[in-house]
C-alpha cells in the first residue's frame, strides 16, 4: 500500500511545484506591471503639476507619433488626469490579482500538508 501513497504524494507535489512556479511568474509579471504603471502615473502627475503653473495663454502641443498637435491646456490636463486615474485602477486590479494568486498557492500548500498529516496518522 505504500507504493500507491508515494505515487499519489509525488503527483501532488509535482502539481504543487508546477502551480507555484506558474504563480510566481505571474506575481513577478504583476509586480513589473505595477511598477511600470506607477512610473507612468508619477510622470503624468509631474507633467500635470508643471502645466498648471503655466499661464492659460501658453501654446501646448501633444506628441502623436512623429508629429505634434496643438491642444488646449484644459485638454492636456484632462488627458493627464485620465491617465493617472486609469493607472490607479489598473494598479488596484493587479494588486487584487496578486493577492489572489498568493492565496491560491498558500491554499495548495495547506492541502498538501493536510494530505501528509493524514497519511502519517494512518
Amino acid at each position: 500500500m505504500a507504493a500507491p501513497v508515494d505515487l499519489e504524494l509525488k503527483k501532488a507535489f509535482a502539481e504543487l511545484q508546477a502551480k507555484m512556479i506558474d504563480t510566481q511568474q505571474k506575481v513577478k509579471i504583476a509586480d513589473l506591471q505595477i511598477e511600470q504603471l506607477s512610473r507612468m502615473k508619477k510622470h503624468s502627475n509631474l507633467t500635470h503639476v508643471e502645466i498648471t503653473s503655466l499661464p492659460d495663454s501658453t501654446r501646448m502641443y501633444e506628441g502623436v507619433g512623429r508629429m505634434f498637435i496643438l491642444q488646449s491646456k484644459d485638454e492636456i490636463n484632462n488627458q493627464l488626469l485620465e491617465k493617472q486615474k486609469t493607472a490607479d485602477d489598473k494598479i488596484k486590479e493587479l494588486e487584487q490579482k496578486k493577492t489572489y494568486l498568493e492565496r491560491s498557492v498558500k491554499e495548495a500548500e495547506d492541502n498538501i500538508r493536510e494530505m501528509l498529516m493524514s497519511r502519517r496518522a494512518q
